[in-house]
């Protein structure tokens, strides 16, 4: 490709002309036409605008360097007008220091750059019969009016050959090229042309320009305002149409028109509302399933026997549990924890299990079946081949390409950044550099756990609790709760301040890393940033889920961390309750400040330009000083919003076994977050460069990575977290002979079962309690579902066969749920095919059609030629004779 555009388009990205020779743009009035998308003759569409500060009416900058700056903005402008694009300039009416520098591209010019670009482009009309769906009149419903934004025409596509422009589908050249394509075209040479050389390096693209100030803004046109449509008749007023259509609250329970956005905004951000669309319909299947679970398990909860038990006065009453920390934790009654258990009733259900499993199921459909409509998107958007034929090597690859390799494949040499030694250096480097600060988020999840066993000891000696658990402040601030909020809080903080410094140290290991295109730039920067945030955010639900309350001993010998630190027990509900809230503040909070955070900054800015750009001005206003005070979209692009929504997905699968509830809040949350992104850029936001894209990139493995794992972690929930496998094997072994005393199978006495005996006389000194003991009692409970052996058996304090019972029914029943759903999982995989029949009939007749217009007629043409020539040797040979 390199040479392709040396040799053909940009001669070594153009030249650095001397001071008398540079070409400079046409300068213009502005025409008092608000809406105008033209140049001031009203022919030259505006396919690109760049923006500069007046170098003579800079006043921030010495001399010297506005005329460094000034020369360089010179040449590049110059060497645009050499690759044949056309520039006009216009001064700001709203700030005279502004310049705008308006960009078009001529036929000749698009037409070179679509075969350099493989840009595919209509052939003729698509002649394949459709079949209309069974609920084809259901989704019509829902549908946007076809009489406001017409449907697509569909047609066969090939990569656009100047040689062959005859046989392409071509009824307007001015429509031809569709603004989108137009502006990627534009933009394409804007980030390849030269504006200096220094010792030998060239210097050049728009994007270098943009970072050192020299241009202070470079997008492509919105076609009209968002609150009416344009009074030009020539500009088709799309943006207005997407904003009343898609983007407007009103639209919340409509389809997305996906054509319409993919035309406007280009592929890339047409598949990303095609997948969160996708998505926000599949939750809504699970959040009805959910939404069933709980109310099964809010019916239930009044049955719950092992609830009733901790609340019965004479039976939890009479129980008086161990401390749960050395010397300033006081005894305490199990009544205490009946309000917890009875909601702990409503998410420790069968109902739990049955949501478990099914997500484990849904979330294969959902993938199989995303990958069937991201076939059918690639081939109606024309990515199918994109990767290997039309993605560009990035500026940044290109301008480093100085080693010579030879290519294994055609025997020829190349440039390349760097040697295979070099390339090992810097992947050694990256890897090193994101292990460092994937182990120091775990560090700082480790300070907050030291942090939780610390600070609980001086809040139970600050916040002492009676043991009857009436004392006023005991009701609303516990030591528990006391812990868990400041802990969170600080944890919070943490958070928000590694996020800040790891985005800046993965952009800059990406860009060390010098990936060859954009898609594997993105891939590599989704990469690093995901593990990051997986850590991250979901580190503390695996602490609950996982570890806490698990490795505390018994409290004649408790487990301490780091030697001085006594293990956390859960809080006298279970882990799964704690595991459960923090779920819901997690995935609702979250939610509800993104929306906050997207919605209030790019508006609180916009307001500002908007008023202060008004105070200045009473004229009227072009549609390129409009655009130029609204908000760029970032480097980053729709990263951010990927990178949202894949944690939430996360939150959705791993942890749903304990809040069967998070796919209804994902759901309300994603129908807000699709129209808000829409509002966002359709109002707030300069319009993006189109760019192409295949499919969601390293977002699709991620998300595969995410569902296998999802199986293994709702299965040790409901195994290790849950209290259903010690219940049932209660229910079936242990309240029966030989174990038990009952009759028949029944949970009565589980509690009492569960809760082992500790002698009080067995203390140490180190965590004996200050608090004196009362009554006559000489034992207390150990910590909840603890099975161990009572004072005075021979292992006493020792695991009982209870014990082992448990271990190996949750063991079993890990193995089980897994391999049941594993093999689901692949039956679904191997049934549904990625992509369907449909599709695979039009991508043949595309390549027979490609093969026959292209291909064919150039033989028939060489025949042609052929037998004239043969034609004309043998009446030569004829007339000799």
């Amino acid at each position: 490709l390199v040479l392709e555009l040396n040799q053909v388009i940009i001669p070594t990205y153009g030249t650095v002309p001397d001071q008398q020779n540079l070409h400079t743009p046409e300068w213009v009035d502005f025409d008092d036409k608000p809406d105008s998308l033209f140049f001031k003759d009203g022919q030259r569409r505006i396919d690109f605008v760049l923006v500069y500060e007046d170098e003579s009416k800079k006043m921030t900058h010495k001399r010297s360097d506005r005329k460094k700056q000034k020369r360089k903005r010179q040449v590049y402008e110059s060497n645009l007008i050499n690759n044949g694009l056309q520039l006009e300039a216009t001064r700001s009416v709203l700030d005279e220091k502004l310049v705008f520098v308006k960009v078009h591209a001529p036929w000749e010019v698009l037409c070179t750059y679509a075969e350099v670009m493989h840009i595919k482009l209509p052939l003729q009309h698509n002649d394949l019969k459709t079949r209309d769906s069974a609920f084809n009149w259901f989704s019509r419903l829902f549908r946007v009016d076809e009489n406001i934004i017409k449907p697509e025409q569909e047609f066969f596509t090939a990569p656009f050959q100047k040689e062959h422009l005859s046989n392409f589908y071509i009824q307007d050249k001015d429509t031809f090229f569709n603004p989108a394509t137009r502006s990627r075209i534009v933009h394409f040479i804007l980030s390849r042309v030269e504006y200096a050389t220094k010792n030998n390096v060239k210097k050049f693209g728009i994007n270098k320009l943009l970072d050192s100030g020299i241009y202070k803004a470079a997008f492509p046109l919105h076609d009209s305002s968002f609150r009416h449509p344009s009074t030009d008749p020539k500009c088709p007023s799309e943006r207005y149409l997407l904003y009343r259509e898609w983007a407007h609250p009103k639209n919340i329970f409509k389809l997305q028109p996906l054509d319409f956005i993919r035309k406007y905004y280009g592929e890339k951000i047409g598949i990303y509302f095609a997948w969160l669309g996708f998505y926000t319909n599949m939750l809504t299947v699970a959040a009805v399933v959910g939404v069933g679970c709980f109310l099964y398990g809010c019916l239930t909860k009044d049955n719950c026997t092992w609830s009733q038990e901790v609340c019965d006065p004479n039976i939890g009453g009479n129980i008086i549990m161990c401390p749960q920390c050395d010397k300033v934790c006081t005894y305490w009654n199990l009544t205490i924890t009946c309000e917890s258990s009875k909601k702990l009733c409503i998410f420790d259900s069968f109902g739990t299990l049955v949501f478990a499993v099914f997500m484990g199921i849904w979330v294969t459909f959902f993938l199989e079946f995303w990958k069937r409509r991201q076939a059918e998107l690639e081939y109606e958007w024309d990515t199918v081949e994109y990767l290997e034929q039309e993605e560009q090597v990035r500026p940044e690859y290109e301008a480093r390409c100085t080693h010579v390799v030879m290519n294994e494949i055609t025997q020829q040499e190349e440039h390349v950044p760097y040697t295979a030694c070099g390339k090992c250096v810097r992947m050694t480097f990256c890897t090193s550099a994101i292990f460092f600060w994937i182990l120091l988020i775990i560090a700082s999840v480790v300070g907050i756990i030291v942090y939780r066993l610390s600070v609980f000891l001086v809040f139970s000696a600050k916040l002492s609790q009676h043991i009857s658990g009436t004392e006023a402040i005991s009701k609303y601030l516990t030591p528990q709760t006391a812990t868990s909020v400041t802990a969170s809080l600080i944890s919070f903080v943490v958070i928000m301040i590694l996020n800040i410094i790891y985005e800046k140290v993965a952009i800059l290991i990406t860009d060390f890393e010098l990936p060859r295109t954009q898609t594997d730039y993105e891939n590599s920067l989704t990469t690093k940033m995901f593990l990051f945030q997986f850590v991250n955010y979901y580190s503390s639900c695996f602490y609950i889920a996982f570890f806490k309350g698990k490795f505390v001993g018994h409290p004649g010998s408790p487990v301490y961390w780091l030697g001085k630190y006594r293990n956390e027990e859960c809080d006298p509900g279970g882990c799964l309750l704690e595991l459960t809230t923090q779920l819901a503040i997690i995935v609702g909070g979250k939610a509800i400040w993104n929306n906050i955070q997207e919605v209030l900054l790019p508006l609180v800015k916009n307001l500002i330009g908007r008023y202060s750009a008004a105070a200045r001005s009473e004229k009227v206003v072009p549609r390129w000083d409009h655009d130029y005070h609204l908000q760029p979209i970032g480097k980053l692009g729709l990263f951010y919003e990927y990178l949202e929504m894949v944690i939430q997905f996360g939150f959705v699968t791993l942890f749903v076994a304990s809040f069967p509830l998070a796919p209804l809040l994902a759901l309300i949350n994603n129908m807000l977050e699709i129209r808000l992104d829409a509002w966002k850029l359709t109002t707030q936001f300069r319009r993006v460069v189109p760019q192409k894209a295949q499919d969601i990139g390293a977002w699709q493995p991620i998300l595969q990575g995410i569902a296998i794992l999802a199986v293994v972690t709702n299965a040790m929930i409901i195994a290790f977290t849950s209290d259903m496998i010690p219940r049932l094997v209660y229910y079936w072994s242990f309240s029966v002979p030989p174990y038990g005393s009952h009759s028949s199978h029944t949970m009565e006495g589980y509690i009492n079962s569960t809760l082992s005996v500790f002698n009080i006389s067995d203390f140490k000194n180190a965590s004996k309690p200050f608090s004196p003991w009362f009554g006559n009692q000489t034992t207390c409970r150990q910590v909840y579902r603890d099975l161990r052996y009572p004072p005075g058996h021979q292992h006493q304090y020792e695991h009982n066969i209870y014990y082992w019972h448990v271990t190996a029914a949750k063991l079993a029943f890990i193995i089980v749920m897994e391999h049941v759903i594993y093999f689901v999982k692949f039956i679904i995989s191997y049934v549904i095919p990625d992509v369907s029949q449909k599709t695979k009939s039009k991508v043949k007749r595309e390549k027979y059609l490609t093969q026959k217009l292209l291909h064919e007629n150039d033989l028939k043409g060489v025949k042609k030629n052929m037998g004239k020539i043969a034609d004309k040797i043998i009446k030569g040979a004829d007339s000799t004779f």
